[in-house]
This record gives C-alpha cells, sequence and structure tokens, in this order.
C-alpha cells in the first residue's frame, strides 16, 4: 500500500471526526461553537488540499481514492447529525434537508460503484453541479457548527439556508449522475 502526504490528509480528515464529536458533546464552553466549525473547516481544506496535491505531485494511489470519498462522506453525514440533534429552530427540516443529502450521498455511491462493476464508470463522473453542492454544504455546515452570530449576520440563519440550497443542488447533481447512468440501468449495450 502506498501511503503519499495526499493520503495522509485525509486519513487526518477522518481523525478530525471523533474530534468534532467530542467537542460538540464535551459540557460547553463559550469557544465550543468556534472549536467545533474550526475542525469542520480544518478537514474540508484539507479535502480540497489533498486533492490538489494529489494531482499537483502526481500522488495517486488506489488506497487514497478509495479513502478520500469515503473520509468525504463520514465527515458530512457525522457533522449533519451533530447538527440535526442541537437544532435550535426548524428541527424537522433540517432533518429532512440532512435526510436528502445523507441519502443521496448512499444512493449515488452505491450508483458508481455498480457502474464502476459494470464497466460504465466513466458515465458516472463528478459534476459541477455536484462541486457546486459540497462547496455550499461545506459552508452551511460550517454555519450551523459555529452557531453564534458573526459581526452581526444570523450565521445559524444563514447556515440554514444555505443547507437548503445544498439539498436543492443535492439533488439536481443526483438527478445528473441517475440521467447519466440511466441507459446502462436499463441494460443498454452501449
Amino acid at each position: 500500500m502506498k501511503l503519499t502526504f495526499a493520503t495522509v490528509l485525509t486519513l487526518f480528515r477522518i481523525l478530525l471526526i471523533p474530534v468534532l464529536v467530542m467537542i460538540v458533546y464535551l459540557p460547553q464552553h463559550p469557544w465550543s461553537h468556534v472549536a467545533a466549525a474550526a475542525v469542520f473547516v480544518v478537514g474540508a481544506l484539507t479535502d480540497w488540499a489533498d486533492g490538489w496535491i494529489a494531482r499537483r505531485f502526481n500522488q495517486f494511489s488506489a488506497f487514497g481514492a478509495f479513502l478520500d470519498p469515503v473520509a468525504d462522506k463520514l465527515a458530512v453525514a457525522v457533522a449533519l447529525v451533530l447538527i440535526v440533534e442541537q437544532a435550535q429552530t426548524q428541527s424537522r427540516l433540517m432533518a429532512i434537508l440532512a435526510i436528502v443529502i445523507i441519502g443521496r450521498e448512499i444512493a449515488i455511491s452505491a450508483l458508481r460503484e455498480w457502474m464502476a462493476e459494470v464497466g460504465h464508470g466513466r458515465k458516472v463522473r463528478v459534476q459541477w453541479m455536484g462541486k457546486m453542492k459540497t462547496i455550499v454544504q461545506m459552508v452551511a455546515i460550517s454555519m450551523l457548527l459555529y452557531v453564534e452570530n458573526l459581526l452581526g449576520m444570523p450565521t445559524y440563519l444563514v447556515g440554514q439556508i444555505l443547507l437548503a440550497v445544498a439539498a436543492i443542488l443535492t439533488l439536481g447533481s443526483g438527478y445528473g449522475y441517475l440521467h447519466a447512468a440511466w441507459p446502462s440501468l436499463r441494460g443498454d449495450r452501449s
């Protein structure tokens, strides 16, 4: 197994997940929300960095290619569960948005795996809407973890709005993946 620096960053991102959980569940201190948001932001930045490093320095590995999306989905799912549990307002809406986002991640991961097994993996590549969804989702989750107003901005409310936008983008990008995979799902031999 080749352990590149990009893969080390991905492993670090996975190790940040229990740190986030501990920060959220430890007795609240004035800095708890800042620390939770900071840990998530560091994880999001390492997600960007490991991809950039892998491309820039040709540090691709099979283990890294497997681990990177796992780390992304684990971090987002855990953060969303924590946010729903701690939701200050609109807890049902927050739960529905989390269900949409996590459900799509599971469905598209299964679709990609199946498409790769049948030799059509290239048909379900990452699309621009999926990248936009990831950016909006990361900002939304960071704001929802931060909770407090920032320079007069209602951070939590803005985070809720952005999470709704991320859910809409999630559905749109999910549709794009299904549309690309539909001929294979129907059994077309192309």
